[in-house]
């Protein structure tokens, strides 16, 4: 049942909540204000215990919360926490209130949020009775107003967005794709295998090239995730996400063609007789049917000392090796 509130929301936020996503209990304002409306009222804005804050949504940013920190210096997590602990939290994060009682959940702001739990101080928060849909919408204009996504970060989000329920329309207006924009993003998170790009990171100066070269080489099984796991788990610790991408593509490119040069090569000696050769292996074939079956016979009783005597004439010509 449509609600009637959709009449006053903005295009994108009508957008979002009419893609069927689950709402709170508690009525909510299902406006769509800018990012700037949903933080500035400054009497919205509290100081409230983190553990009594609960993560809410669809991830959208990688940083501290896979294998790989963020590269610059002035974004990490180290970072933020000591530009806490010195200025205290400038800019508040985002809330609403749950369904158990005390309890709020973060819409935006992970970072800053985790950075207080362990500072162990009171995080900054706007609290607001919003809906999932305006919710999401906020996420979104939060990643634009601060920082950027990388391109696998918003294949991430975009994914994330889709499994939460929404549909595709819902995750090109938050990320302000277009139609051909998700559909590269979701060629990446179809076939890179998640593991992989929770090992290698949000690469953040990694554009779209790279990213679908590495889907690929998965979706034209020329690259496995084990294969994949096990080249990043012997890269040097201290190289960058972006630079983990690069081994990862290179040496991967070089197993996919080394497995093309790998295909055998069959010569047909005689009928029923035949030899594969390959860069690991010389195969010969014959059949114990038709033409070739007395061959085949003989072969059998007699290829000890067949071989024995090719390799005795080998050795004449080109030593023991």
């Amino acid at each position: 049942m449509a609600r009637k509130s959709l009449k006053d929301m903005s295009g994108i936020a009508s957008t979002i909540a009419r893609s069927g996503a689950p709402t709170t209990d508690k009525p909510a304002r299902t406006g769509a204000p800018a990012l700037g409306a949903l933080q500035g009222a400054l009497g919205a804005i509290r100081e409230i215990d983190p553990a009594v804050i609960d993560d809410w949504g669809p991830v959208d940013r990688m940083d501290e919360f896979t294998a790989v920190n963020a590269e610059d210096d002035d974004e990490s997590f180290e970072s933020l926490k000591e530009s806490i602990q010195q200025g205290g939290q400038q800019v508040p994060i985002l809330l609403r209130r749950s369904g158990n009682e005390g309890r709020f959940q973060a819409i935006y702001g992970r970072r800053r949020l985790k950075a207080c739990r362990e500072l162990g101080i009171k995080v900054r928060a706007n609290v607001q009775d919003i809906d999932d849909a305006t919710a999401l919408l906020a996420k979104g204009l939060e990643n634009a107003a601060r920082r950027n996504l990388s391109f696998y970060e918003k294949a991430r989000f975009a994914a994330a967005i889709q499994a939460a329920g929404h549909d595709g329309l819902t995750a090109r207006r938050v990320l302000n794709l277009s139609a051909s924009g998700l559909s590269h993003l979701t060629k990446v998170t179809q076939n890179v295998p998640a593991n992989v790009g929770n090992a290698l990171g949000a690469a953040p100066k990694s554009g779209r090239p790279k990213w679908t070269a590495l889907a690929e080489l998965f979706a034209a099984q020329k690259l496995s995730e084990t294969d994949a796991l096990k080249i990043l788990e012997a890269v040097k610790p201290t190289l960058t996400s972006d630079e983990r991408l690069d081994r990862l593509l290179k040496e991967g490119a070089g197993r996919s063609a080394a497995k093309s040069d790998d295909v055998a090569a069959e010569v047909v000696i005689m009928t029923g007789v035949a030899v594969k050769s390959s860069a690991a292996a010389v195969v010969m074939t014959v059949k114990k049917s038709g033409e070739s079956a007395g061959f085949a016979a003989w072969l059998e009783d007699n290829l000890s000392e067949v071989l024995q005597t090719a390799h005795a004439e080998f050795t004449a010509v080109n030593g023991d090796g």
